[in-house]
């Protein structure tokens, strides 16, 4: 059984189909990479996913069970997360602060108990907290834990939307883009957190991606959308030298 499972699933705005009969898997613990010029379908696809946009037909499936109709919350519950192509942080809250909102979901103590910090509340609070502190460790970033957000260089903020992911302890991650914006130094540091996270921690990753060098190096395999439609799909190396992909994607005349 595969981790996830995109079938058949068609989404489309209008008459604009975003995504037509696309279908494709991942594995557990496999690091899957989507590819595509503009517009081809990715954001849309992940958002199928997560279920910020319900597909006209077709099935979304998670461990066996088909999530098309769940909403985005109730996915989250059963082990989805995900980063943005656009930061989606509370600017405002501290690093610690809005790594501890990703802990919500887990959290079991009612209202009340909670907010007295006494008991279950307080014992639930350390918990978390130790969680927490244990992915700040892991992705380095002690030293702004108690910086409010908005102080931070793009770069860090990236790096604490994929703490705040990884808060919920997702069996699968979705990446929109988590490089984007990047000088070369901040993508080499992503890239070793996200393979550490797909290997060190078993999570399976889905990825979009434009920088052809990481999705190269990180993925197992790589899915090519082009105007919403799967162009191609199997390992790096095989899509890379795919006639379809070059023209598609990296910019090869038709001709050529």
């Amino acid at each position: 059984m595969h981790r996830l499972e995109i079938d058949h699933i068609s989404l489309r705005f209008g008459g604009v189909f975003a995504l037509q009969d696309v279908s494709l898997h991942v594995g557990a613990g496999e690091l899957v990479a989507i590819i595509g010029p503009n517009g081809a379908g990715k954001t849309s696809l992940i958002n199928c996913i997560s279920g910020v946009y319900q597909p006209a037909t077709g099935a979304v499936r998670f461990e066996g069970r088909d999530v098309s109709r769940l909403k985005p919350a109730a996915r989250t519950r059963l082990g989805l997360a995900r980063t943005f192509q656009n930061i989606a942080l509370f600017k405002g809250m501290t690093v610690l602060e809005n790594m501890m909102v990703g802990r919500h979901f887990h959290q079991r103590t009612g209202l009340i108990t909670g907010g007295i910090y006494y008991g279950p509340g307080q014992r639930e609070e350390i918990a978390e907290r130790k969680l927490v502190e244990e992915i700040i460790d892991f992705l380095e970033i002690e030293h702004i834990r108690k910086k409010v957000v908005h102080t931070l260089s793009y770069g860090l903020q990236k790096r604490v939307e994929l703490a705040r992911a990884l808060a919920l302890e997702p069996k699968l991650l979705l990446l929109d883009e988590p490089m984007a914006g990047m000088n070369a130094e901040e993508k080499e540091d992503m890239a070793r957190f996200i393979v550490d996270v797909n290997e060190e921690k078993g999570t399976s990753i889905l990825m979009i991606e434009h920088d052809m060098g990481v999705v190269m190096d990180l993925s197992h395999r790589v899915c090519v959308l082009n105007f919403g439609k799967k162009i191609a799909e199997g390992l790096p190396l095989e899509v890379q030298g795919n006639r379809e992909v070059q023209v598609a994607y990296l910019g090869a005349e038709a001709s050529a």
